[in-house]
């Protein structure tokens, strides 16, 4: 089955979900050739007895923008994760969760999609595109950061910190840190190429 892999950018309101709330997430459907089959985004309800953290909504007031942007017609989260599940579904292949950084947004997905669905599509794992930029880039963690990667896997593309910009510009990121690795001259041949 092949693999879809949903590039995903969350907008919160605080340092983890329950004490806070998700404000706003947005997925950006991508195969590995950089086609991308389709997007999702929902600006959601805060949670019951949640509140805003002092210091996400201090980092907030310096980009009233994109609170705006996050903030437009809320939904309630069962209904928007219900919707995200069935927009996955459409999909004929296995979803790949993909972000920058994977521990963050998939901690507050996967609560999300546990609480309002009772499962999530990726089930437990998800891609950490920095981790697998150190991979390709053959250089430690901390030296994988943008502004050490190679220019040529950046489209140009805004980083506005609205989650459907943030999920497209990161997924065709990754479909060109994917291409690079694959055509990468040193690379191994598969296990169905080797005598």
């Amino acid at each position: 089955m092949r693999e879809i892999y949903v590039s995903t950018d969350v907008e919160t309101d605080g340092p983890i979900p329950g004490p806070h709330s998700m404000v706003s997430f947005a997925s950006a459907a991508y195969l590995p050739d950089k086609t991308l089959l389709g997007t999702f985004s929902a600006n959601l309800e805060t949670l019951p007895n949640a509140a805003g953290h002092p210091v996400t909504m201090a980092w907030w007031q310096q980009h009233p923008d994109a609170w705006a942007a996050a903030r437009k017609d809320p939904q309630p989260p069962d209904k928007a994760m219900r919707n995200y599940v069935a927009w996955l579904r459409q999909f004929k292949g296995r979803p790949v969760f993909v972000a920058f950084p994977a521990s963050y947004d998939f901690m507050w997905m996967y609560w999300y999609l546990l609480r309002f669905v009772g499962e999530s599509p990726f089930g437990y794992a998800a891609l950490d595109l920095k981790s697998y930029a150190m991979a390709v880039m053959k250089t430690n963690f901390r030296q994988a950061a943008k502004r050490n990667m190679p220019k040529t896997w950046f489209d140009e593309q805004p980083h506005t910190h609205v989650a459907l910009d943030d999920a497209v510009e990161q997924g065709a990121l990754f479909c060109n840190i994917l291409a690079a690795n694959l055509n990468a001259s040193d690379h191994p041949p598969a296990a169905s190429d080797q005598a």
